[in-house]
Formats: C-alpha cells, structure tokens, sequence
C-alpha cells in the first residue's frame, strides 16, 4: 500500500485484525519490511495488526531529495499512523529502526505504547566517518549499493545462517543490493549525526533492548547503554547471533518478542 507525503509515496503493509493491538515495525538501512517477515505469522495468530513501514528510498518506498534527518525518518511514521487514525502504537525497530524508535519514545511520547529496540545505538555507530566515506565512494562509483552487499551480509549473519538458508541469505543480499543509492546515504548521514544519549531518561515508554551477542554493527555494549539510559529498561541479549537475530534465530526472537508484547497489553 501506498500514501503520498508531498512528492512521494511511503509504502507499507498493514496486515491482521482490525480490532487488534497494533505493533509498527521498522527495517535496518539497506533493507525492507521483509527483514520481519519471520516474526508476521505468530504475531498474526496472536491476533496482534502489523503495520510494517519501509524507510524513504527503501522497498516500495521513494527516497527524499534532500539529506534525512531521524526526526524526519520518525515524522514519516507518525504520517502513516495518522493516515490510519492510529493514536497510539506499540513498536520494534532494528538497527536505524530502533534509532527512529528511541527518537519516537523521546519526540512523540504520547504516540508510543511500547518499545522494542533490537540491534541498534544511542549513538553514531562505531567505525567513524572514514568508513562511511569508503562506502559512499563505492556506491557513488558504482550509482548502486552493490559493491558493499556482501561485506553487509558479514556483519548481519554469522557463518552458520547462509548454507542453514540459503535462499534466505540470497533474497536479503537482493534486498541489500537494490537499495536506492540514494536512500542508503541519506539513511546513513541519519545515523552520522545520531546522538540521543542525553534525551533517552525521557524515555517513558516501556521499553525491551534485544541484541545480537556477536553484533559487530551495532555492539551489546551499545545496547546495553539504551537500556541503562531509559528508566526501567530491560536488556536480552541473543546467542551467536549478529545485527538481525530476528531472521537468524527467529524461534527464540519471536518468544521475546511475544512474552514482551503480551505483557505491554
């Protein structure tokens, strides 16, 4: 589905009952809504709506003309929650989602029930601004995203992931590689100019932190920090597993996943 935000269309899916809780999910940079496409089913057949967002310039979704801020990135998805008439919502983010869900939890506290904030950083991600030029020197030479496609696979999946499923590994890498050029650096300036440590103990929502014990993207001890920083966060961490343990191991995701949303209701 798609609505149009000025000169461009922000595409979603909205799939469950009309009468149920709604949980709005949002994607890492380079990815789509599909990156939750393990976690639909159960959350379905307990008779929660998913509505599932992907970022400007990502999936269906057309990119901006200008550089993103993530105050931006989160007013997109305050347009689609007022688009449905949905004045309060649960959510989970990954990666630059869970940095548009702490911005969410900080600049629209009255819109957010609960957090889920997995793989992500209160914080600029570690490898400073040298390894985002190298990347943006690589996509600009190539106008695409596929000369970083398969170092991203690296930091996402541990080695046990691609031959466990390969068609899997195969469809994200797709995912990865098709990204708008454009959508992934204006994307990461969002996250080059993140810093929200000083504004997360305004955080009232409750809020869950889930990570990856092997994330070399976005480290535990990032994680960690958000949930120390927001008042009575908790924090699971998820074994040998990186930056999307929701795909990688979504049997033991998704029973985090369920027994936290059960208890936000």
């Amino acid at each position: 589905m798609l609505i149009r935000l000025g000169n461009r269309r922000v595409c979603y899916d909205l799939l469950g009952p009309g009468d149920g809780p709604v949980l709005c999910m949002a994607h890492t940079l380079s990815s789509d809504s599909g990156v939750w496409s393990e976690q639909v089913p159960p959350l379905l057949a307990n008779g929660w709506r998913v509505l599932r967002i992907d970022m400007r310039g990502h999936g269906g979704s057309d990119p901006a003309d200008d550089n993103y801020s993530m105050s931006e990135l989160a007013a997109d998805v305050i347009a689609v929650l007022d688009f449905h008439g949905f004045d309060k919502v649960h959510f989970a983010g990954v990666s630059i989602g869970g940095m548009i869900g702490q911005v969410l939890g900080i600049e629209h506290p009255g819109r957010i029930l609960s957090l889920m904030l997995c793989g992500t950083s209160p914080q600029a991600v570690p490898g400073g601004q040298a390894m985002w030029d190298a990347r943006f020197e690589a996509i600009r030479k190539a106008n695409s995203v596929e000369p970083i496609a398969d170092d991203t696979m690296v930091r996402w999946f541990t080695d046990a992931f691609r031959p466990r499923r390969p068609d899997r590994w195969q469809q994200i890498r797709n995912t990865v590689a098709n990204t708008t050029p454009q959508g992934y650096c204006g994307g990461a300036e969002a996250i080059i100019a993140f810093d929200v440590r000083d504004r997360l103990p305004q955080v009232k929502a409750p809020t869950l932190v889930v990570c990856g014990d092997d994330d070399p993207g976005t480290p535990p001890e990032g994680n960690r920090l958000i949930a120390e920083l927001i008042p009575g966060a908790r924090y699971r961490e998820i074994a040998d597993a990186r930056h999307i343990p929701m795909m990688e191991h979504p049997e033991t995701f998704n029973a985090i996943m369920l027994d936290w949303l059960s208890a936000q209701l």
